[in-house]
């Protein structure tokens, strides 16, 4: 019994000592960075231009930071005690192609299932759409739900597969898949 109890502590000091350089390593590089960006005056409009004006892939930086520091968590499996209420499939009996997605014909007030885990990126108004909530998906893709009204999420929250996103205000959903600034193909999707 002690034996365990002696290689839990073990391992928590190893978790421990862990977090704490990885944290003192995104310290240093956040320093270097400010430094860089104080004395070359140059570099400063391009860091703006690239975290304001363009897109964020958070895909793309947990990916990076998987190759260079390993998983966030240290534990190799993460045990679920508890299960979603809500987890269902996309139903629809209808769909058509709609400017660069696809218009789906549901329920009235059909509740909308995210289609693959991953971070709200958007959540406003688009022009042809209506209310738009757009998810970057684990895989890199962006995924615009359409004519939806939502009221559980926020910008930037994680939200699961197959959680309730909100629902729609008519029988129609709007999806649309883009990667890179380009759009996909829906029936690869859906």
């Amino acid at each position: 019994m002690q034996k365990k109890t002696v290689k839990k502590r073990l391992v928590l000091k190893k978790s421990i000592r862990r977090l704490i350089s990885r944290i003192l390593i995104t310290i240093i590089i956040f320093l270097v960075a400010s430094i860089l960006v104080k004395e070359k005056p140059n570099l400063k409009p391009k860091i703006i231009e690239n975290i304001y004006e363009k897109n964020f892939q958070f895909t793309k930086a947990k990916t990076i930071y998987q190759k260079y520091f390993g998983n966030i968590l240290s534990v190799d499996k993460i045990v679920k005690e508890e299960e979603p209420v809500f987890s269902e499939k996309l139903t629809y009996s209808k769909k058509n192609t709609y400017k660069d997605g696809v218009a789906l014909t549901v329920n009235n007030q059909y509740m909308v299932p995210i289609l693959e885990s991953g971070i709200v990126v958007f959540i406003g108004e688009k022009q042809d759409y209506g209310n738009t909530v757009i998810i970057e998906q684990i895989d890199g893709i962006d995924v615009f739900y359409s004519n939806i009204e939502t009221n559980n999420i926020k910008l930037y929250d994680y939200v699961e597969k197959g959680e309730l996103l909100g629902e729609t205000k008519t029988n129609k959903l709007y999806l649309v898949f883009q990667k890179d600034g380009k759009y996909l193909n829906y029936k690869d999707y859906i």
